[in-house]
């Protein structure tokens, strides 16, 4: 009886075992932030894409200001997704955090399905490969920012992880890319893996032109209707954002030595529970290296080139947010490898010991990770609040109504404040687009608009402010500790 009911214990269904681990590691991060400062999110993009869901939900309009269309939000599906909890008045912050936390559980349990189908000997009773990405830090942060990022993650995880696992489906892989693409722009590159698969796995001209045509009619289901959608709202084929962090970031970017960008670019992996399973990628891509597994090596030149076209366009700040979405596969690489290193024969004198070290070296610093990364969600809240979202209650409630306000930072600016605002960074006001660094010109940009107060960080435009009377500023003390300098309301008139 006693047996029975020890074994009816560890048959509790991993996905629930991930499910209520997801939870428990979202809560961690918010009692941390909570405790530190306050509830909110790490990103001003976050509050962008609310904006447009509250205007959405509440007026049936895609619109930053209502009356006004535009293609500003980055990742529509998102969007739309978060507009559901104004409809249930669980925004902005309860049902933001529960989609952030579906995603996560998600997220753990296909990497821990892949792990068991991929691996036969791998069946624990404690799935530890799906705990191992719930509480990789770079994915919780994720989950909590309020952004798409880890849906774009599961996305690209979940085409990657099945051209590796041998799948034929090319529709459905056509439709996963359609669909990535309404997440980020950027999904449009998992056709390269999907296509290039096709060609190397089926036999022959027959079976590949009908695999082609099931991924490309799959694909063309939904990127149609995207294209379709950026038209109507903004004369182009692509989000605002697209064009916009591109033209922004690159002054600054070229002014970048090719060390400090690689730095830049490495810190983030480096700086998680993935440096212990660096060693399990080399295992595993020299395995499927002999075996000519083409799907897997797909998705190895799938994420050298998706990092290279960011690391030419994009810095990558706020902990690499924008490279985040390949993380999931990578340390399914890693996990792989190291589960196939301890179980070959070479390692069998040994295997006991090397399994017994790894586990707890990798367990040790997956552990530390989580409270770092919960104090980096902190900080990086505490920093938006005292910034961006106390500049923009203080604008609400402080300036004339008919202000008209040139801003850098838009998200918070634009759910707290409802003053009419001239984007300076291009998202919403993509004419600012073809002189979005030349000060010079976007004095003259501003006065032709009619603005009465810039409100920006001072370090953004050191000509702007020059000689511009500072009427607010928030003093906070998270901004000057990060190394910056506090948001102020300047006088534009």
């Amino acid at each position: 009886m006693r047996r029975g009911s020890t074994e009816s214990i560890w048959r509790i269904d991993p996905r629930l075992v991930l499910a209520v681990a997801a939870l428990a590691a979202v809560l961690l991060y918010l009692i941390v932030s909570a405790q530190i400062f306050g509830i909110g999110f790490p990103l001003d993009d976050t509050w962008i894409h609310l904006t447009y869901a509250r205007n959405f939900a509440e007026h049936g309009e895609w619109a930053y200001r209502l009356g006004e269309r535009s293609a500003g939000s980055t990742s529509p599906l998102w969007t739309f997704l978060l507009s559901i909890g104004f409809l249930v008045d669980l925004a902005p912050f309860a049902w933001t955090y529960f989609l952030g936390w579906v995603v996560l559980t998600l997220m753990a349990i296909h990497a821990e399905n892949v792990a068991r189908k991929l691996v036969g000997s791998y069946k624990p009773r404690l799935p530890w490969v799906g705990l191992f990405f719930v509480f990789a830090w770079h994915l919780t942060w994720s989950a909590v920012s309020g952004m798409e990022t880890l849906l774009h993650g599961l996305i690209i995880f979940a085409v990657l992880s099945a051209l590796m696992s041998g799948t034929r489906r090319y529709l459905t892989l056509g439709l996963l890319a359609g669909l990535s693409i309404w997440v980020r722009p950027d999904g449009l590159t998992l056709l390269g893996p999907i296509l290039f698969t096709a060609f190397l796995c089926e036999g022959n001209w027959s079976t590949r032109r009908e695999a082609v045509f099931k991924t490309l009619i799959g694909f063309g289901a939904l990127f149609l209707p995207y294209l379709l959608f950026n038209l109507a709202l903004s004369g182009n084929p692509m989000p605002n954002t697209f064009y916009a962090k591109q033209a922004e970031y690159e002054a600054y970017w070229l002014s970048k030595s090719v060390t400090q960008r690689l730095s830049e670019y490495l810190w983030p992996v480096i700086a998680s529970p993935f440096l212990v399973l660096i060693p399990g990628v080399f295992i595993w891509a020299a395995k499927n290296f002999r075996a000519r597994n083409w799907g897997a090596l797909a998705g190895v030149i799938w994420f050298f080139g998706y990092i290279a076209i960011y690391f030419m366009r994009l810095p990558a700040y706020q902990h690499g947010r924008y490279i985040i979405p390949t993380f999931p596969i990578m340390y399914l690489w890693g996990l792989l490898g190291f589960m196939d290193f301890i179980n070959s024969e070479s390692a069998f004198v040994h295997r006991s010991f090397v399994s017994l070290s790894w586990r707890m070296v990798l367990g040790a610093v997956l552990f530390l990770f989580v409270f770092l990364g919960a104090r980096t969600y902190a900080i990086d809240v505490a920093f938006i609040e005292s910034e961006m979202v106390v500049t923009a209650k203080w604008a609400e409630e402080n300036l004339g109504a008919d202000a008209v306000l040139a801003v850098h930072d838009i998200g918070a600016m634009g759910y707290f404040d409802n003053h009419r605002l001239i984007d300076l960074a291009g998202l919403v006001s993509p004419d600012v687009v073809l002189f979005i660094r030349d000060e010079s010109r976007l004095a003259e940009y501003l006065d032709d608009r009619d603005v009465d107060y810039l409100v920006t960080f001072p370090e953004f435009y050191r000509e702007l402010i020059s000689g511009r009377e500072r009427v607010f500023s928030t003093n906070g003390s998270y901004a000057p500790a990060l190394g910056g300098e506090n948001m102020g309301v300047y006088r534009w008139k």
